[in-house]
Formats: C-alpha cells, structure tokens, sequence
C-alpha cells in the first residue's frame, strides 16, 4: 500500500498552475487568430472587366493594401513577443491575467484601427489612434513581463534572457508609436509615418546596447 507524501499536493498545485498558464497561451492565440481573420475581411476586393481596369482598381486601393501588410506585422510582432515568453511562465496571477487581456483588446482593436487610419477624414486624430492602440499594446506587455519577473512566476530560478530583450522592445515600440502622436498633429501630413520606420533602427540599437550589458543585468 503506498503512503501520501506531503509533496503530492504541491506537485497537483504545480501541475494546475502550469495549465492554467498554457490555457492561457492557448486563449490568446486564437485571439489573435480572430484578429488577423478580422484584418483581412477588411479588404476590399478589386473590380475591373479588363486587366488594366482591375490593376487601376488596385492601385485605387493601395493605401488599404498597405495598412493591412503594416498591421500584419505589427500583430504577428506582438503575438511572437507573447510566444517567447509565456512558455517560461509558471503560474499566473490576478494581475498577469488582466494585463493579458488588456493586451488582447488592444490586439483586436487594431483592426478597427486600421480601417479608421484608411479612412477618410482629418489625418491627425486618424493617425493618432492607430499609433496610441500600440503604445497601450506595448506598454501593456511590458507591464506583464514587469508582472512575471516582480512575482517570479517563470520556470527558472533566474530569469531568462528573453524577458530583458522583449522588455527593451516593448518599451522602444511603445516610445517610436508615441513619439509620432504629436509629430503628426505638428506636421498634419503623412510625415509622421517616418516615425514608424524609424522602429527596426532603434529596435537595433536597443539590442546592440543590450548585448553588451552582462546577462544578469
């Protein structure tokens, strides 16, 4: 007959926290799953009898084309920053999971702000949207890496490398889409787009810096 440990309540704890983290993962997959579905129904279709009337019916088109390719990348980015880190997390908390959605609702808001910076309309408030949904994006994610480190909810005893590098990201993301918030209400013109790509440059930076600092830090 085999006796209980004490352990055996610890390890049924561990294992629960640990799913629960991986539904978690799970449930913000097919979030962003849906978001991206809800990008691309977004898109119109071009029209044209002839090939030079359909290619005209493209170009017509190309700002949309363009936006969906940019909030293509900028979801993808975000969901691939959450898939690094969430399989060295542990257990969740209170906290962790509201950010989680936070982030999520910025994720399927970018749709909504992408057909309203295609939009007709005054560019600068357009504009302005689109950029302050991935400065709370961002931000958010930063804050639940914060989370998971300050409540040492991952795997290892030390935390791994990647919660540093993803951390400096999200904060230069968060800095490049704000920076351009005012830049477009001084310019009122599409000159606030240089803003955004100025992003891989100080993403490159970030990370030259960040690898000459000692992996502890």
């Amino acid at each position: 007959m085999t006796t209980p440990t004490s352990h055996t309540p610890d390890v049924a704890s561990g294992k629960a926290r640990a799913a629960a983290a991986e539904r978690l993962t799970i449930f913000a997959d097919a979030v962003i799953a849906i978001a991206l579905t809800l990008l691309a129904l977004d898109l119109p279709i071009p029209h044209g009898d002839t090939t030079e009337a359909m290619l005209s019916s493209v170009a017509a088109h190309g700002k949309e084309y363009v936006a969906f390719a940019l909030s293509f990348v900028v979801i993808a980015a975000h969901w691939r920053a959450h898939h690094e880190i969430f399989p060295h997390v542990r257990s969740l908390s209170g906290r962790l999971i509201s950010l989680n959605l936070i982030w999520l609702f910025m994720q399927v808001l970018t749709p909504f702000a992408t057909r309203v910076l295609t939009a007709e309309g005054a560019f600068p408030p357009r504009f302005s949207l689109y950029a302050l949904v991935q400065v709370l994006a961002s931000a958010s994610f930063a804050l639940i890496i914060r989370e998971i480190r300050r409540e040492h909810l991952y795997r290892a005893d030390d935390p791994p490398r990647v919660f540093a590098q993803s951390l400096t990201r999200s904060i230069c993301l968060a800095a490049v889409f704000a920076v351009s918030v005012p830049v477009a209400f001084l310019t009122e013109d599409t000159t606030a787009y240089l803003c955004w790509l100025a992003a891989p440059i100080t993403l490159a930076v970030a990370r030259r810096v960040q690898d000459r600092r000692p992996s502890g830090a």
